[in-house]
């Protein structure tokens, strides 16, 4: 008997991987947490039957969250991470040299459980002594930290949930308050492709941008995330991620990923006329 993985992205249209077992199968306080073996994409990671990664193209999806901001301040010393329970954001952070502390905020332990005993590719970074994991509500300890980081990764659900506190304005608010001088945020912000999610991407952007006087997205081909394009949220205190992105001094880290580079990094702010059409009627 053949075993499906489908996923809806729209009343009409979603992802379907064929299973060859469900390697874990559990039910938190917050949300069931299932990881199963295909042949396709490897091991893979759904949270309340919504796909969060999978072996074969996480690092699209992690390159592209963390690199663009610390590609901005590579001289970070203080890293918040909300969300990240699968450990990728970490172990992306982790070959920064500078960084002192990675502080991870997770709300969810079975999470990190799940993720360090069958995915240890991503939850790898959870071993980095730099990494200190909090299991509390993101909302609230970014309420506590102002003045604290240089840069902040929100690795969020999607907006309902668990994860549906993180796309406030309040939130976003305490995010600038925890940020310091020429800090950087970045987050994943959802698909414009389908009308459920470019609503929320529009919502989420247009909260950013009443909080932080520079807010833009860029965007990223992650195969299985609805419609295989996704976007991502850059806000900082001042810092253009173009004009003052120094190529060179990234470069000379030397600083080996398999997606991102900075041409990418450039050319991925240049978003498709519908993306802007979009962003124009959220920001009036």
């Amino acid at each position: 008997m053949d075993l499906w993985f489908t996923e809806k992205h729209s009343p009409n249209s979603g992802l379907t991987i064929k299973v060859e077992r469900q390697i874990c199968s559990v039910k938190s306080p917050f949300q069931r947490i299932d990881i199963f073996e295909s042949r396709e994409f490897g091991r893979f990671l759904t949270l309340d039957g919504y796909m969060m990664l999978t072996e074969k193209d996480e690092f699209i999806y992690h390159e592209m969250i963390c690199h663009p901001a610390m590609a901005l301040r590579p001289d970070a010393r203080n890293v918040l991470v909300i969300g990240a329970g699968d450990g990728g954001v970490a172990r992306e952070l982790s070959r920064y040299q500078t960084i002192e502390t990675i502080d991870v905020v997770e709300i969810d332990k079975a999470v990190v459980e799940a993720c360090k005993k069958h995915l240890p590719l991503t939850a790898k970074g959870f071993s980095d002594p730099r990494v200190r994991i909090f299991f509390e509500d993101g909302v609230k300890f970014a309420r506590r930290a102002e003045n604290s980081y240089d840069v902040i990764i929100i690795d969020s659900t999607d907006p309902f949930g668990p994860g549906e506190g993180l796309f406030t304005r309040e939130f976003y608010g305490s995010c600038y308050a925890a940020l310091r001088e020429n800090g950087v945020m970045t987050n994943q912000n959802e698909s414009p492709f389908y009308e459920n999610d470019a609503r929320a991407m529009a919502r989420a952007h247009s909260r950013i941008r009443a909080n932080f006087p520079v807010a833009k997205l860029y965007q990223a081909h992650i195969p299985t995330y609805p419609s295989g394009y996704w976007l991502f949220g850059f806000a900082s205190k001042g810092l253009d991620p173009v004009k003052d992105l120094d190529a060179d001094r990234w470069n000379s880290l030397g600083i080996q990923t398999k997606y991102y580079n900075t041409d990418l990094h450039v050319g991925a702010f240049a978003l498709p006329n519908y993306v802007r059409e979009m962003l124009q009627n959220a920001e009036k």
